[in-house]
């Protein structure tokens, strides 16, 4: 899908932006007492009620009538802008001013021009061709042409378009005017483009390139070019890319390349219509190179910006080029959706490339969903419009106006050097002329002087007396002018005074409400940050809190039973004698308590050591196959009671960075816990695996397992593990602490842990550390 209406919006807003000058000093004059009015709607009652004011039938009630028309064209109201345009040419005609007439049709043609309306915007252009031509304004007539061409290469109508924009560089060509020129080489390379001829098309872009860029990096002509550099670059064929010394696997590089470059300008400039055509642009390509995320994106993003614009054309061709990509990839519902918007856009608007593709898109959806009655009435569709852009003769023509531009571009340098030659011939004959004509006149004006003396003399005697008598009036009408004059000039200096005063308090009060709403704003932002700052250190003393009260609890209740059960074992052993099988059993519970006891004391004092200040790990390469082996081996009693298994498969010399006694902690705690809730015959697993620049080692059992609760409550970021203790599968108590303690050790090297349910029974904890 090509992009002539993208030329002819550049074509048409560089034409209107230069001839919109002419009528800059009328508007400042006209409309100075509406300077301060921002409203749309506020300006045009104002040029209405001066329009209602002014009953003369003049130039000046054209220029009005000119202002009001422009004013409800910015405000999109056609009917109404329609009305003043017709009221513009009826009383520019009626006067012989066909210069206002000739902008009138102009304006109204750009005004259809970007609808998309092109059969009123090309009877609108012929009118202001032919009128501006009557008035002899060449540089208007070249840019009607140059807009008329964007527009047949947008029906697309290649005869015509290549014949207007002949026209128009030759007016140009004659003025000297570059810029112009290059616009007429821009919408020329697109039908070369469209034509396939794409190594001919890249000739003519460079040509517009060298001339748009002399006005800077960042215009919308550089924009436009870089766009269709990279479409030629990307639609080329093996044999064109081998004309421009290009090879095939660089015409993606090259074109995504232009395509980048098209958009950063586009965006640049502000230019939504630019930068939805190099959107759809970048999205065909992604999807020729299997990009589909990337492309669709990109069609999405086009068919959004187009939507809200009114360039029919360039929505229709998003709409189309999003259907067909849904086409490709068997969505057939959505490119049915698609494809039918873009056909009916099409066909009301006389877009016959769009509606070509449109059927023939739809023709191809309805054959793959097998239903072959509609597929064909669209491939007939296609047929018929096909057949309307080209026949024999238009291609006929077409060859011939090809050939006649190719060579028209390589005689004007031979023509220049020639009327450079020629022109200096005949400026030096006229140089001789001249000068013989001169001693010619010379004679008779000697004279001519002695008799024009005689009569100046004369009349130097008439003037005199009567401008003695001039002189005595004028002084003392000078008199009066000039006491006038001092009155209006001190009023106008009170004025300038009030106007500065009320001038300077409205600055110092809009700064002062300024600098408040900034305090305000900034005090506002301090208090939040403070108010979350605060509810943090709230949730976890409340945390806290609760881990304390744990702690009490223990201190207060576990660590006195074992001590009492130890006294009363001792009493009993004083007092009485006990049977050896009574002493055993007692002795084992005594154990069990006290290891218990241990273990807890343990925890509760490393726990503490963790909260103190300047508590730090040293953190060196430890080979942890062997540090599991020590802590398996030192609870292997405890695992032996209920036969379980501990199995060491982390591999000799796994090497990763933490302290070893807060290492071994956390891997006894995690053990033990697994050994408390694994039953009697279970596993137990520990094992490590490198993961980039960490080491993960995971823990895992085949026990009762994790709630998801606790799962849930264990990974959360803010766990401080004041949960209470539950007893494991043979009734053994805990304190809580473990892994709290594993929780925190972990953090003071560097890593992370976390937990979560084996899908074979049990749970797991994963331990992640830096090699």
């Amino acid at each position: 899908m090509k992009r002539y209406l993208v030329n002819a919006q550049f074509v048409s807003k560089a034409c209107f932006s230069k001839k919109g000058m002419l009528f800059l000093f009328f508007s400042f004059l006209c409309m100075a007492s509406f300077s301060q009015v921002n409203a749309p709607q506020k300006k045009l009652d104002s040029l209405l009620s001066l329009n209602q004011k002014n009953l003369k039938t003049d130039s000046t009630k054209i220029k009005i009538l000119t202002e009001v028309y422009r004013q409800y064209m910015r405000m999109k109201n056609v009917d109404k802008a329609e009305e003043y345009v017709d009221k513009t040419i009826q009383l520019s005609h009626e006067k012989s001013l066909q210069k206002f007439s000739a902008m009138a049709y102009y304006r109204r043609g750009l005004m259809y021009h970007g609808r998309s309306n092109y059969q009123k915007a090309e009877e609108n252009y012929q009118n202001a061709a032919a009128e501006f031509s009557s008035v002899g304004n060449l540089d208007m007539v070249a840019g009607t042409y140059l807009n008329l061409g964007a527009l047949y290469g947008s029906i697309p109508d290649y005869v015509k378009s290549l014949e207007v924009n002949q026209k128009a560089i030759a007016i140009y060509e004659k003025m000297g005017n570059e810029t112009d020129m290059a616009s007429c080489y821009t919408n020329i390379s697109t039908i070369y483009q469209s034509l396939g001829n794409q190594s001919q098309a890249l000739v003519y872009m460079n040509m517009a390139l060298k001339v748009f860029a002399k006005g800077g990096e960042n215009t919308r002509g550089v924009a436009v070019v870089y766009g269709l550099i990279g479409t030629n670059y990307f639609e080329a064929s093996d044999r064109e890319l081998k004309e421009m010394d290009v090879l095939p696997n660089q015409k993606i590089k090259l074109a995504l390349a232009y395509y980048n470059k098209s958009l950063r300008v586009s965006e640049a400039i502000g230019d939504i219509g630019l930068i939805a055509t190099v959107k759809r642009d970048l999205a065909d390509l992604y999807s020729s190179i299997g990009q589909k995320d990337a492309a669709i994106k990109s069609y999405q993003k086009s068919v959004e910006l187009n939507k809200s614009g009114e360039n029919k054309e360039a929505y229709a061709s998003s709409l189309y080029a999003l259907g067909n990509f849904y086409q490709k990839e068997n969505d057939f519902e959505n490119a049915i959706l698609l494809l039918n918007n873009s056909l009916k856009i099409a066909e009301e608007n006389r877009l016959l490339d769009i509606e070509k593709q449109s059927s023939l898109g739809l023709s191809t959806v309805f054959e793959k969903q097998k239903d072959y009655n509609k597929s064909l009435a669209y491939y007939r569709q296609y047929i018929a419009v096909r057949d309307k852009i080209f026949d024999q003769e238009k291609e006929k023509e077409i060859t011939r106006r090809q050939m006649q531009l190719d060579f028209g571009i390589k005689e004007r340098d031979y023509l220049l050097k020639q009327k450079l030659t020629e022109g200096e011939l005949k400026r030096q004959q006229q140089e001789l002329e001249l000068k013989r004509q001169q001693l010619v006149l010379s004679d008779k004006e000697k004279a001519l002087d002695l008799l024009t003396f005689q009569k100046a003399k004369a009349d130097l005697d008439i003037q005199r007396l009567a401008q003695d008598s001039k002189f005595a009036n004028a002084k003392f009408e000078a008199k009066l002018a000039a006491g006038i004059k001092d009155k209006q000039i001190s009023k106008q200096v009170q004025q300038i005074k009030f106007d500065e005063r009320v001038k300077l308090f409205l600055t110092i009060a809009t700064t002062l409400i300024l600098i408040i709403a900034v305090v305000i704003f900034f005090n506002q932002r301090k208090t939040t940050r403070l108010n979350k700052i605060i509810n943090n250190q709230k949730r976890e003393l409340e945390q806290l809190s609760k881990v304390k009260d744990r702690i009490f609890s223990v201190v207060s209740h576990d660590m006195r039973t074992p001590v009492n059960s130890l006294i009363s074992f001792m009493q009993l052993l004083e007092g009485t004698n006990i049977e050896q099988e009574k002493l055993n059993r007692y002795a084992a519970v005594l154990k069990n308590n006290l290891t218990y006891t241990s273990t807890m004391m343990e925890n509760l004092l490393n726990w503490a050591a963790s909260q103190m200040q300047g508590f730090n790990p040293y953190l060196e390469s430890l080979d942890i196959h062997e540090l599991i082996n020590e802590v398996i081996l030192s609870l292997q009693d405890n695992a032996n009671v209920k036969s379980l298994v501990i199995k060491n498969l982390v591999p000799a010399k796994t090497f990763c960075k933490a302290d070893s006694n807060m290492f071994m902690l956390v891997i006894r705690n995690i053990i033990s816990n697994a050994i408390k809730f694994t039953p009697s015959g279970g596993t137990i697993t520990t094992s490590a695996a490198p993961n980039g620049d960490v080491l993960e080692i995971k823990i895992s059992d085949t026990g009762i397992g994790l709630t998801p609760v606790q799962v849930e409550h264990f990974n959360k970021p803010g766990y401080l593990g004041a949960g209470v203790s539950t007893l494991g599968t043979n009734k053994e108590k805990g304190t809580g602490l473990g892994l709290l303690l594993c929780r925190t050790f972990i953090s003071l090297m560097d890593g992370k842990i976390s937990a979560d349910i084996n899908p074979t029974g049990g749970s797991y904890f994963k331990i992640i550390l830096k090699k």
